[in-house]
């Protein structure tokens, strides 16, 4: 069993509750809230008795094994230290920190206490992501991959009204890219390592983040188009395109139909089952480490997040987005 701690009491803690429940040796054995009110109610919906409002505490106590935070993006990396110092497991929501700076510091503290830390990233841990991964070579010579995640975001209306929230404000990491182009970006780095150059282009909100953007990256033999926004939808499927066919992927952030479709215009299903509480995957991965003494996802490993936190790094310094944990 692996009893868990969560830092955040907003939906997506909620997505990820559902979705390790369904794993025989999750446990939820503790809520952190910055005031014990919300702390108090989120714990009562799951029955969970204890509750801090202390990072510090709950970090040195000996009620949990393993933290998934789900903080906003610029309070990943300080978070994240303060539990793995105290030998906590940490599975931190995406993006994994700020920057690479974070990032390299979070690895490092990992390392010392010889605790597990993973990305959150939950599409490239899925079933019809490894349907993908085992059927590439049936397309030949991969020549592009092509990524769209364009979602409205119900916080851009407010956005407009004057009213600027945790999403588009720079001083908690945030942004198109950070918080959804990453989606696009983490599944090409674990199929096809680290691009040799990358142009990025964005437009920026007068708050100082990125409404949305696209990225074009260069590898030996091909290129990835990226395309992502917060102010816009897009119903595009993504797709990777060989010389004998291409792979078409409903949907490149939570993968539920992917098919094959061969030049000679013949299809071939690759779609398996999953979980609707798509989450369980990722808890899946997680626990599995912990439990066969671990420290890397092959997946989620920290060289994939590295290599995607680089990305991130370049695409925001060309798009001219800066955040106060640059500084």
């Amino acid at each position: 069993m692996v009893r868990f701690g969560v830092v955040g009491t907003n939906w997506i803690t909620e997505s990820f509750i559902k979705g390790a429940s369904h794993h025989k040796d999750f446990k939820l054995a503790a809520v952190y809230s910055r005031t014990e009110g919300r702390a108090a109610e989120f714990a009562g919906k799951f029955g969970v008795d204890a509750i801090f409002t202390d990072l510090e505490e709950m970090a040195k106590s000996d009620a949990i094994d393993a933290v998934y935070l789900a903080s906003p993006n610029s309070l990943h990396a300080s978070q994240a230290i303060t539990l793995m110092e105290n030998g906590k497991h940490v599975l931190c929501e995406k993006a994994i920190a700020s920057n690479s700076r974070e990032l390299n510091d979070m690895v490092r503290v990992a390392k010392e206490n010889k605790v597990v830390l993973m990305e959150a990233l939950k599409s490239t841990l899925m079933p019809n992501f490894k349907t993908v991964q085992e059927n590439l070579g049936k397309i030949g010579t991969i020549r592009r991959y092509f990524a769209s995640y364009c979602q409205y975001s119900s916080r851009y209306d407010k956005y407009k009204e004057g009213t600027v929230l945790n999403a588009f404000k720079p001083e908690f990491s945030a942004g198109s890219l950070m918080d959804i182009g990453i989606y696009c970006i983490y599944p090409l780095v674990v199929l096809f390592g680290e691009p040799k150059s990358i142009q990025a282009n964005g437009y920026l909100l007068e708050s100082g983040v990125d409404g949305e953007g696209s990225l074009i990256l260069k590898y030996e033999e091909m290129d990835a188009v990226i395309m992502f926004s917060k102010i816009t939808d897009s119903s595009l499927p993504s797709e990777i395109q060989g010389e004998k066919g291409n792979i078409r992927i409903d949907k490149i952030s939570t993968p539920e139909k992917v098919e094959i479709i061969y030049r000679d215009g013949s299809h071939e299903d690759l779609s398996r089952e999953q979980l609707a509480d798509n989450m369980f995957y990722e808890a899946e991965e997680f626990i599995t480490l912990i439990q066969q003494g671990k420290l890397e996802s092959g997946n989620n490993s920290i060289e994939n997040s590295r290599i995607t936190m680089g990305i991130l790094d370049e695409a925001r310094l060309q798009m001219g987005v800066r955040f106060p944990s640059d500084k």
